[in-house]
């Protein structure tokens, strides 16, 4: 009985060190190179930012540490991708880069023209920003339309993320069609395009508002609910990998680069 047991010990003690080992030297090789399986395709990483400022905030990414993280993915080969260009792929109707990667950002901070936007012109870089359309040019913290506009025409994709910024859960159906139907509305007559996605406001959302999305002539939507996107996803609850200042801001986004991949490749990251 106590040979069975100092091998049951050793056994899960190799194991766990095989774990280890996949997680702290596979994942230098897979967090460069997204994962694919024959089921649902090349596993896309969206990754979610809010504000680019030096501020001690957690939704704050200070605009040094952006340089370094966007410097980190074009380094590592890394190629930006857009709503449209990620919905295509998912539907069948067009290939991805390799190794492609969604950078969002929520609200439409004015930081986000003032300290992100040249970072990613610096690098070549795609990004989307899903903007509280009543926001924009009202409130002193949050870009303007020809901000946006300059933006939008350096490939920077304006999208929508409804109109005041209400939880969706706590609306009622007309308000919940009211902040989809005018925020696209809004943003089209702005940018004099069409507006195909969203993202949801606080993340909160069900099947119910889902539908209501797709009503209002959405595409996709995009959730704060963490993995990566393949073609296994709901297009109207997409995935994303937020990015926060923490106490060491440049190692997290490394963490998160580099194993997301593994995880979602186990199942652990996806209901």
């Amino acid at each position: 009985m106590k040979n069975l047991i100092k091998l049951t010990q050793s056994r899960c003690f190799l194991a766990a060190v095989c774990l280890i080992g996949l997680f702290l030297g596979a994942g230098r090789v897979w967090g460069a190179h997204q994962l694919a399986d024959s089921e649902n395709g090349t596993k896309v990483m969206v990754l979610n930012y809010h504000k680019v400022d030096n501020v001690h905030n957690s939704l704050s990414v200070p605009p040094a540490e952006f340089d370094a993280q966007m410097a980190f993915l074009r380094d590592n080969g890394y190629h930006t991708v857009t709503p449209d260009e990620l919905y295509d792929s998912l539907s069948g109707n067009a290939e991805l880069p390799e190794n492609p990667v969604l950078i969002t950002f929520d609200d439409g901070y004015l930081d986000n023209y003032k300290n992100a936007f040249p970072i990613l012109q610096k690098y070549g870089f795609k990004a989307t920003v899903f903007v509280i359309s009543d926001f924009l040019g009202k409130y002193p913290d949050y870009f303007n339309w020809d901000q946006a506009r300059e933006m939008n025409a350096a490939g920077i994709d304006i999208q929508s993320h409804t109109v005041n910024h209400r939880s969706m859960t706590d609306l009622t159906d007309d308000e919940l069609v009211a902040e989809l139907v005018e925020s696209k509305r809004k943003i089209e007559a702005e940018l004099g395009h069409e507006i195909g996605f969203m993202a949801y406001p606080t993340g909160t959302y069900n099947l119910h508002i889902a539908q209501l999305v797709k009503n209002a002539g959405y595409k996709g939507a995009f959730t704060i609910k963490y993995g990566n996107v393949d073609k296994g996803s709901n297009v109207y609850a997409l995935e994303r990998v937020p990015i926060f200042q923490t106490e060491n801001t440049h190692r997290s986004f490394l963490e998160r680069i580099r194993y997301t991949p593994i995880f979602a490749s186990f199942g652990w990251v996806k209901n």
